[in-house]
């Protein structure tokens, strides 16, 4: 009895152990192709649960999904030959594994290190073909356009489809660096330089101008106070000729006591004879 039950389970067991090596899952996001004795027998696996020949066949899981190759800075040159250094990425996924298979044997090492060479070169020649302004101010989507077309013809061969390439940061090398550096510093200082000299220039305009309007301002204030004086002049002119007029004896006396008061000032003392006409009142009281 003991022999006949461990025989069932024996039996049972080899069935499970069968069953289980007969039946495998594909994942929505994976592929898989079956290997009988090594050769590729079927590769268009839906996702679901299938089944296989348990020790002759031996199945092969790819992912599906959109893959990355993160590429290490690079240096292109351009048309007008600058050397630029380009950080980049590579979208790719597996779009016929058996093909896939075939030209990497499965090893995604080899795939993306393909993958690289080949946008490498296409990034090489479309760089080349463009100048800094281009590549820098100009459509990266055409270009990416071109890389894909042209790659994707490559790639083919190897089951593989190029879904993007990204250009993260372009710059220059560390060298040119400097010569750019360099270049926007005399570049700005030319532009300090204009500056300075259009305001010198316009400063100097300023100047002018004050200077005529000053010269102007003061030439009519001289003009207004000459004809002021000249007014001044004219009617105390003729205030004393209406004075001299009315009583000629008394504004004679006047001017004459004037004079004396004017040349007989101070402590000094004047020795002279009192002759002529302006020392006639001391020798002729009566006048």
């Amino acid at each position: 009895m003991s022999t006949r039950m461990n025989l069932v389970f024996f039996s049972a067991l080899l069935v499970f152990v069968v069953l289980y090596m007969s039946v495998f899952y594909v994942d929505q996001r994976e592929r898989a192709l079956v290997l009988h004795l090594g050769q590729i027998e079927r590769a268009d696996y839906q996702p679901g649960i299938h089944f296989k020949v348990p020790f002759i066949e031996d199945i092969k899981r790819f992912d599906a999904r959109v893959l990355t190759v993160d590429v290490k800075p690079e240096r292109y040159i351009t048309r007008d030959k600058e050397t630029l250094l380009v950080d980049s990425f590579i979208l790719w996924k597996i779009k016929d594994v058996a093909i896939y298979y075939t030209a990497m044997g499965g090893d995604r090492a080899r795939a993306t290190s393909r993958i690289f060479n080949i946008v490498n070169n296409a990034l090489r020649d479309e760089f080349a073909n463009r100048s800094v302004q281009d590549v820098v101010a100009g459509d990266r989507t055409a270009m990416v356009s071109d890389i894909l077309s042209n790659t994707n013809e490559a790639v083919k061969a190897f089951g593989i489809e190029l879904v993007n390439v990204r250009v993260k940061r372009i710059d220059f090398i560390s060298e040119i660096n400097a010569r750019v550096f360099a270049r926007m510093n005399s570049e700005r200082e030319r532009i300090a330089k204009e500056t300075r000299a259009e305001g010198a220039e316009e400063a100097e305009k300023i100047r002018s101008d004050a200077d005529r309007q000053s010269t102007i301002i003061i030439a009519d204030s001289n003009r207004q106070a000459e004809e002021l004086r000249g007014n001044g002049d004219a009617l105390a002119t003729e205030t004393y000729a209406e004075a001299y007029g009315q009583n000629k004896d008394f504004y004679s006396l006047y001017r004459r006591l004037t004079a004396y008061k004017n040349v007989f000032t101070g402590d000094d003392m004047l020795v002279i004879e009192p002759k002529g006409d302006f020392f006639s009142l001391f020798s002729d009281p009566q006048q």
